[in-house]
């Protein structure tokens, strides 16, 4: 589909843009690009922009709200989930802890994802209360961080959670 939009890199000037719905199951909206002086253009579906952010606004919102049903969907659809930043040390030693078990989480690199990781660092943050990395979620339900997995880990409730949510076999 095209689209008449106007974009802030070319100083109001009407350009025509390809794009298509967006995938809830990625939560990436295609509408966003990773333009090289904004990672967000900022579009008006009724032509030039006007004064004032009230579509780009809407537009966030239908963004976020996309992004959250898309964590929603991940972490249901998946068994464990590891949002993570591979310079994360934190993260480092949950992905090692996992693969120790013999468990391979579904492992998503914030800062791999180019301008739509740290949106979705704060759409995590909304629905957890957590605003660091790695945010953990076995069998849907969060767990939390680095710390709080080695905890439940070291009393014995971590493997419990992982054979409930089919992550892990029993060893016979």
């Amino acid at each position: 589909m095209a689209l008449m939009a106007t974009a802030p890199w070319n100083r109001g000037v009407l350009e025509q843009i390809s794009i298509s719905p967006p995938s809830i199951s990625t939560g990436i909206a295609s509408i966003f690009t990773n333009h090289p002086f904004c990672g967000f253009p900022l579009l008006s579906i009724y032509g030039p922009r006007k004064k004032g952010l009230v579509v780009v606004r809407a537009m966030f919102a239908t963004f976020g709200a996309r992004m959250e049903e898309s964590v929603k969907k991940t972490v249901t659809e998946n068994p464990v989930v590891v949002y993570s930043k591979t310079w994360c040390s934190y993260s480092s030693e949950v992905k090692s802890l996992f693969k120790r078990l013999g468990v391979e989480p579904l492992v998503i690199e914030l800062d791999q994802l180019g301008p739509q990781g740290p949106q979705l660092q704060k759409t995590l943050l909304r629905l957890t209360g957590q605003h660091t990395v790695p945010n953990i979620f076995i069998g849907g339900k969060h767990i939390g961080g680095c710390t709080d997995t080695i905890k439940i880990h070291r009393i014995g409730e971590l493997q419990p959670l992982l054979l409930e949510a089919g992550a892990m076999k029993l060893k016979s």
